[in-house]
Formats: C-alpha cells, structure tokens, sequence
C-alpha cells in the first residue's frame, strides 16, 4: 500500500525524545527523505531505519560533546543534565534501547 505520507517517527522514540521536540522534527525530516527519494535495490523500511539510525548516531555523538562542554565549564547542574541528556540519546540509539523495540513493526506495519 502506498501512502501519501511519510511515516511517523517511530512511537518508541517519540516517548523517549518527548523533551526534545527538535530532535524529533529531525527525525521526522530524516524519514522523509528516506521515502521521497528511495534508493533503488534496498527496500524501503531498511532506509528508513537507516536514515533514523543515522540520525540517532548524530544525537549521542552531540550530546557527548555537550557533557564535554559542560565538564570543561565545572558547573555540577549543567554537568548533570548533559549527562542525562547523553545516556538518553545513547539509549534512544542503541540496538536494545529506542531503534529495536517496536521500531522495525511501527515501519513494517506503515510501510
């Protein structure tokens, strides 16, 4: 079945990154280009579990360089929310954490 849409982020995901909208209209924004302009040769979930993988990757390898930033600034509030933030983009990416658990039925059942 062919939809007018791009898929939804993933219902997983979106309860985890619900504190940061942002990180979900990239999200989103990676779905779409993953079905506006498929590859030919690779099915279509596979890219958008790609593309979502990718983006994902970007977030943890950000938000370690923002608990980077923070250590450097010694301030023990800021140290504290950048590791949060870190371990929940770490987890959102990790094959046990936000990219597996559902995320391949919510793409299979849209897609």
């Amino acid at each position: 079945m062919r939809h007018t849409t791009p898929p939804p982020v993933p219902q997983r995901l979106r309860d985890m990154l619900k504190d940061y909208p942002e990180h979900l209209q990239t999200l989103q924004a990676a779905l779409n280009r993953a079905v506006e302009k498929p590859s030919t040769g690779i099915p279509l979930v596979e890219q958008a579990v790609w593309a979502l993988e990718g983006t994902l990757t970007r977030f943890a390898v950000d938000a370690r360089e923002e608990t980077n930033l923070a250590e450097s600034g010694g301030d023990p509030a800021a140290i504290a929310e950048a590791k949060a933030k870190e371990r929940l983009m770490f987890q959102a990416s990790s094959s046990n954490g936000g990219m597996r658990l559902g995320l391949m039925d919510d793409l299979w059942d849209y897609l």
